[in-house]
């Protein structure tokens, strides 16, 4: 494999590393700092990629983030509303929620499970464009991508930081201190799922035009990548301030594509993908407790060794 080739592929891994870690960031919010694990991320990633796809045909590619924000802030408040007004699991809420949306999703697309945006003018083409006589011309997928990450983990640095923010935390913390304290703990979840769903749905939005092409499937496994990618940067920098641990859990999702590039590179069947995503997953789940266990794993060893010994 050339050094070219190998350039590439890191480069086109970078790219949908950084897209797909607003999906991260998304659950870095919910899931993170609100204990919230939302099961709603694949039918909203799928939404915002194909509410963003009908604004990009229809002529208005720049509308497109807005509206699919829009879209997933409307997806994370439903789910939301039944967790708190509704009394229903909050895993439980985000299961009909994403279980709902395929259909959305489906009537969104026009009752078609594919559409193409290979003739359309993205936002992709927009910045390609702008950068076509600088010293970036050729990297307009990347620019995008690390705008909008840059400018969430800004967003957070800074909202995770006003009383607001404070509040959304502490009912991710003790929702029973919460209340005592005058705080609605159910405004704070609305507000928590509303902005963690319009990262999704923005994350689903900027792939879907990178790729020019959005499918009714696009979204699978988002969830598990994205809860794998969250934990591998807290493996690197899961201790510290919010803009640190933001930062880690891009470089997770960075990460996560680069082993999933790896993988594709041994010509491994395309049925096998979804094996490679769940091993990565046990990887990171299993990781830090087998790291735990393994000074005592060996402690027993050793003293097996002695008594055979004697």
């Amino acid at each position: 494999m050339s050094s070219v080739t190998v350039l590439g592929l890191f480069g086109t891994a970078l790219e949908l590393g950084l897209i797909s870690s607003l999906t991260v960031l998304a659950l870095f919010l919910s899931y993170s700092m609100l204990n919230v694990c939302d099961l709603s991320t694949d039918g909203c990633f799928t939404l915002g990629a194909a509410v963003g796809a009908v604004v990009v045909l229809s002529g208005h590619p720049l509308l497109s983030i807005p509206a699919a924000m829009a879209a997933g802030m409307l997806s994370g408040f439903i789910t939301a509303f039944l967790q708190t007004k509704m009394g229903i699991d909050s895993l439980l809420a985000g299961i009909i929620v994403n279980t709902g949306l395929y259909s959305v999703n489906i009537a969104v697309m026009g009752k078609s499970s594919l559409l193409n945006m290979n003739k359309a003018e993205t936002v992709f083409t927009k910045v390609q464009a702008a950068l076509s006589d600088t010293v970036l011309k050729g990297q307009h997928k990347l620019t995008v991508a690390l705008v909008a990450v840059t400018l969430v983990i800004i967003f957070l640095s800074v909202f995770l930081r006003t009383r607001l923010g404070l509040a959304l935390r502490a009912t991710g913390n003790n929702v029973d201190m919460v209340r005592s304290s005058s705080i609605n703990p159910a405004f704070t979840t609305i507000v928590g799922l509303c902005i963690s769903n319009a990262f999704t749905a923005l994350s689903g939005c900027l792939l879907a035009q990178s790729q020019k092409s959005v499918n009714i499937d696009i979204g699978s496994g988002m969830v598990t990548i994205a809860l794998a990618s969250l934990l591998i940067g807290g493996a690197f920098l899961g201790r510290g301030g919010v803009a640190k641990r933001a930062v880690g859990a891009v470089i997770g999702a960075v990460i996560f594509r680069i082993v999933y590039t790896i993988a594709l590179r041994f010509n491994m069947p395309a049925f096998m993908l979804k094996f490679v995503s769940s091993v990565i997953v046990i990887i990171a789940i299993a990781g830090p407790y087998l790291k735990e266990q393994f000074p005592t794993f060996i402690r027993r060893l050793n003293s097996g060794k002695e008594k055979g010994a004697v």
